[in-house]
């Protein structure tokens, strides 16, 4: 899976956010016409659009969140141009579900702790030049990795149970490592099991979503305009 990263116990895929993981795309049709307008289109999915200048903010955007350097060549214009195919086929699951869409000031509590990582507003205001991103187009990333993890949790968790053999499996593969590992401290199942609950939930969620990605690519078209994409 190519779209993010949550902090729990066994990392899915989906969180890299930070992992899981580049969230660039706006919901507003004026924002699509005129990126058509301004843009050459690289990518159809569906009736929405994935413009040339998009791929490129996508990949200056998780370089300057993941601390690396920006690299344009076609290997990683692939991973964003995949990224963006994904978050097109989640927000128009969100548009026909009628989901509701989280407020930009959501993205506040990220963008200020990013933020509060330089010792001044102006070192701040120099990274983001040097990574050629701006204060709006960074919100709206953060905006959108709220708003993609609360969507999946209100998409995908209420379907998930956890049984009390899945626990105890789960458990027992940790006790083996632990051992080998010689662990002073092995915590009993009991104490262990909110943990491990936690981690088995984000795990069948990742998997429900990577389906639900993979039904969605047969049912909705994607059409490369720019070939070497594919």
């Amino acid at each position: 899976m190519i779209v993010g990263d949550r902090p729990h116990p066994a990392k899915p895929h989906w969180a890299v956010c930070a992992a899981a993981a580049a969230f660039g795309l706006v919901f507003s049709s004026s924002t699509i016409l005129s990126s058509e307008i301004i843009d050459r289109i690289a990518i159809s999915v569906g009736k929405q659009v994935i413009t040339e200048s998009q791929i490129d903010e996508d990949i200056r955007l998780t370089a300057f969140l993941n601390k690396q350097k920006v690299d344009l060549d076609l290997p990683e214009r692939k991973k964003a141009a995949a990224r963006l195919i994904e978050q097109s086929l989640i927000r128009r699951d969100m548009e026909l579900s009628r989901y509701p869409i989280p407020e930009l000031k959501d993205a506040d509590p990220p963008f200020n702790q990013i933020k509060g990582r330089y010792p001044s507003a102006a070192e701040f205001d120099e990274a983001l030049k040097q990574y050629g991103i701006d204060e709006a187009s960074l919100r709206q990333r953060l905006w959108w990795q709220e708003t993609f993890l609360q969507f999946i949790e209100y998409r995908f968790r209420p379907g998930i149970q956890i049984q009390d053999s899945d626990v105890q499996a789960y458990y027992q593969r940790e006790l083996t490592k632990w051992k080998q590992e010689g662990l002073d401290h092995i915590p009993s199942l009991e104490d262990s099991r909110s943990s491990i609950e936690q981690s088995l939930t984000e795990q069948r969620i990742d998997e429900e979503l990577e389906r639900w990605l993979q039904d969605a690519r047969t049912r909705v078209a994607v059409k490369f305009h720019d070939e070497t994409l594919k």
